[in-house]
């Protein structure tokens, strides 16, 4: 997420409308005017006249976000309540209760509680499901039930949750939750230091600096800034950022777009940290925006080596834009480029495939271009790093395992059965893992692999046209057939899952914090970001090749 602070403007919708519209498409201000008025008479008939009782509000909710879901997957309508998640994202705080919920097959279920804030003071562990908030049951609350654990600070809440099939109640006590863009720094060894960077909000690059300048007085002469899974955030601290290992003055991203007040160019502002420090940014596919602005930037300036797999590749702009009754849209105005004049979004969402999907950039049209000191970079991806691994790119079961909780669950279990593991670092053995294999097994586990989807719907399809009896015994031999697979692939990236399972064990006992530490000691890839920055020689070659 790539976004704009600007100056508020409150406009009654159909204004707004006009006149964001029409200032960019004068030409057209008659089949807007148009379209509107028949929408308006469309759905005031509709409400008055439909055989049961409508409910506007939700209609226009589901109308309005169906109509920008055509576009792409950042242009977003805001009613009030997502406004105030959405403001939360942006600034960091807010009142709560400290913990990553989420809502699966109608449960709600505490996935990472923080350290020292409200679900970890009243007893929540991760895995734990929500039964009751309140007076307010669950089981049949439709909403979203992350609302009901906000409150005024020091507000009382009781809950009932379940844990290992228990029915257990704790009383949380909201307060101020500080969400950290840099939730973590240290040293992996004397000289060098270690930044986890995890978004980019408001307190960004002001956390960031301050890591850097303890690092560096604590006598770190060479720095790893971690950008994997930051999804991106507040332009404006994407430049700060960089600003703090480049000179003032400097062009770090520019964008451009159909309207020219859009098109900007954003250079660093301030005085450096430090303009020679060594540098490498590790980067994944699901490093995105903001976060590519950086490494875009610092690769094209020849300031930094670029780490990890190809990130995300979304280079596109969004501004919020405040709408009546405290209702906001974020708009796509623009895409971004780098100083070497890189695009590097990787989709194309005005072209659809058959299946209504955004067409990928194809690497034969992908064009090159020239970092500072002349060595050639490309765009149309993402940011493909200077040194590639590929232990950053997770297999597609390993993908499957954590999207639907497999190794979630497992680690849920052991830890119930281990309880003393402290701050112990957890070893997987050849037993333990056929064990985690067999609770899949006993679990009932779904991998839900494209394939697999794939096949369920084609069977889906198949009773609809009343033909799925003829289909039937080999769709059986086709699905067994891709279990016998996927059970193989747990064997061949046995290596890969055993790690994901060692990290979620550590985020069990001993949070983020703990991870980070493991992190800094057994992490391949910080392991080949610490050798490049001792090795001069091949951190020069790369950075001037």
């Amino acid at each position: 997420m790539l976004t704009y602070f600007k100056k508020k403007y409150i406009l009654p919708v159909a204004a707004a409308g006009f006149l964001f519209v029409g200032a960019s498409f004068k030409d057209d201000f008659f089949a807007i005017a148009k379209q509107l008025e028949i929408f308006t008479e469309l759905f005031k008939t509709v409400n008055m006249n439909y055989v049961d009782q409508t409910n506007p509000g939700e209609m226009m909710d589901k109308a309005i976000k169906s109509m920008l879901a055509d576009l792409d997957p950042y242009t977003i309508y805001f009613n009030e309540q997502d406004v105030v998640k959405f403001k939360i994202n942006s600034t960091g705080e807010y009142t709560g209760i400290g913990a990553i919920i989420t809502r699966k097959e109608g449960t709600v279920i505490i996935k990472e509680p923080y350290k020292g804030y409200p679900a970890d003071k009243a007893g929540l562990k991760a895995g734990d499901e929500i039964i009751q908030i309140g007076d307010v049951n669950l089981e049949d609350f439709k909403e979203d039930a992350s609302q009901l654990l906000k409150g005024a600070k020091n507000a009382k809440i009781e809950i009932k949750y379940k844990r290992q099939g228990k029915v257990n109640t704790t009383q949380l006590v909201l307060e101020e939750v500080d969400v950290k863009a840099v939730p973590f720094f240290g040293k992996v060894d004397d000289k060098t230091g270690y930044i986890v960077l995890s978004q980019f909000n408001q307190k960004a690059s002001a956390e960031t600096k301050d890591a850097l300048e303890k690092l560096k007085k604590d006598g770190a002469e060479r720095i790893i800034l971690d950008l994997r899974g930051n999804p991106g955030g507040l332009l404006n601290e994407a430049v700060n950022i960089c600003n703090l290992f480049v000179p003032k003055n400097e062009v770090i991203v520019t964008t451009k777009s159909k309207i020219e007040k859009h098109n900007n160019t954003y250079k660093t502002t301030r005085e450096p940290v430090d303009l020679e420090i060594p540098l490498v940014v590790l980067v994944d596919g699901k490093s995105a925006s903001a976060s590519e602005i950086v490494a875009g930037a610092l690769q094209d300036l020849d300031r930094a080596v670029i780490v990890g797999s190809r990130s995300f590749g979304k280079g596109l702009v969004q501004r919020p834009i405040d709408l009546t009754y405290g209702t906001q849209v974020k708009v796509t105005i623009s895409r971004y480029y780098t100083p070497s004049g890189r695009c590097i979004q990787a989709l194309d969402y005005s072209k659809k495939d058959a299946n209504g999907k955004a067409t990928r950039t194809d690497e034969k049209s992908y064009t090159a271009f020239k970092t500072r000191k002349g060595r050639t970079v490309y765009d149309g991806g993402g940011i493909l790093p200077d040194v590639e691994l590929e232990e950053t790119k997770l297999s597609a079961i390993s993908e499957s395992l954590q999207k639907n909780d497999g190794i979630f669950n497992y680690v849920t279990s052991y830890y119930y059965k281990n309880p003393n593991l402290g701050d112990k670092i957890p070893t997987i053995t050849d037993a333990d893992y056929t064990a985690f294999k067999q609770f899949l097994k006993a679990e009932k586990f779904t991998f839900d692999t494209e394939t697999e989807l794939a096949l369920k719907k084609t069977l889906e399809i198949a009773k609809k046209e009343k033909i799925d009896e003829s289909i039937t015994a080999e769709y059986e031999q086709l699905l067994t057939a891709l279990q016998k697979s996927e059970t193989s692939q747990l064997d061949k990236f046995q290596s890969e899952i055993k790690n994901l399972i060692i990290d979620e064990i550590i985020l069990r006992y001993q949070y983020k914090e703990g991870l980070y530490q493991y992190y800094l000691k057994n992490n391949s890839e910080i392991k080949k970001a610490t050798a490049i920055l001792g090795n001069p020689a091949q951190y020069n070659k790369i950075v001037a090749q």
